[in-house]
């Protein structure tokens, strides 16, 4: 059986795909199409249930749970770090951040923007053009995920906030940031899905150097050792399963945003183990 497998190009998920891209596992009869989109089009196409299989944003996930099933395996969860808000070098410390660039508002990085800074302005950039419109001055702030997390430097800019150390310092939880879903058509052969991604995910995990060496390919500005630090942040044991403690975290982080007439309520998140 044929399943679209959508997923941003990135190095992380490139690493926890890398079993599944290269026939390293055996699938039991299903073949994955991978479908590389970066995460916001991906959040997007979930509102119309357009793949099987997709990596989407936390935030997004109230707006499609009706088209789909979550899944506690290939998530992305920012324990104690998380998207950065940059300014250039020379911005004072303390000013007000008049816009902000973001990488799309679905991500989970606006939505957790929208809870440390309620009122601040926003403008949607491609997240690979963010630090660069910054850099330029064509807009105050930047709103950064992916690898500019461990770039920003080397790019002339500063650090305002870590949103993964806001959030944890208010919640005591590490923020959940992407996960993958399952469309609710594949309700049956959910638990057998799942389990086939978990396998990958280990597999690459129980292989790191060949995963990190086929996911430099999508490591945009990354030498390897950089590309090793980034996947290790967010490939890790919390990816296999989010487990009691990272559901909580999705749980009061979409209670937070329905709370803040962000997101619509979501009670009762449809969880495949």
């Amino acid at each position: 059986m044929e399943l679209t497998l959508a997923h941003s190009p990135d190095a992380d998920d490139a690493f926890m795909f890398y079993a599944l891209a290269e026939g390293l596992i055996d699938t039991g009869g299903y073949v994955f199409t991978h479908v590389l989109r970066d995460i916001e089009s991906l959040n997007r196409a979930a509102l119309n249930g357009t793949y099987d299989i997709s990596a989407i944003s936390f935030h997004a996930y109230p707006h499609v749970a009706d088209q789909y099933l979550l899944l506690s395996c290939g998530a992305s969860v920012g324990d104690g770090y998380g998207p950065l808000v940059v300014v250039r070098e020379g911005f004072p410390d303390g000013a007000e951040l008049p816009e902000v660039a973001v990488p799309g508002e679905l991500t989970t990085a606006y939505l957790v923007l929208k809870l440390w800074q309620p009122e601040i302005k926003t403008r949607v950039v491609p997240f690979d053009r963010i630090a660069g419109a910054v850099r330029a001055g064509e807009v105050a702030a930047g709103l950064l995920i992916h690898e500019g997390q461990l770039t920003y430097r080397r790019e002339g800019l500063k650090k305002v906030v870590d949103l993964g150390e806001w959030w944890q310092r208010e919640t005591g939880l590490p923020l959940p940031l992407g996960g993958n879903v399952l469309h609710r058509r594949h309700y049956q052969r959910a638990q057998a899905i799942a389990n086939l991604l978990r396998e990958a995910i280990a597999y690459a995990l129980a292989h790191r150097d060949e995963g990190v060496r086929h996911a430099l390919r999508y490591a945009r500005g990354l030498d390897a050792a950089g590309a090793a630090r980034f996947i290790g942040m967010y490939v890790n044991d919390w990816t296999l399963d989010l487990g009691e403690t990272g559901r909580r975290a999705v749980e009061a982080l979409l209670a937070r945003g329905a709370a803040a007439g962000l997101v619509p309520a979501c009670p009762g998140l449809a969880w495949v183990d």
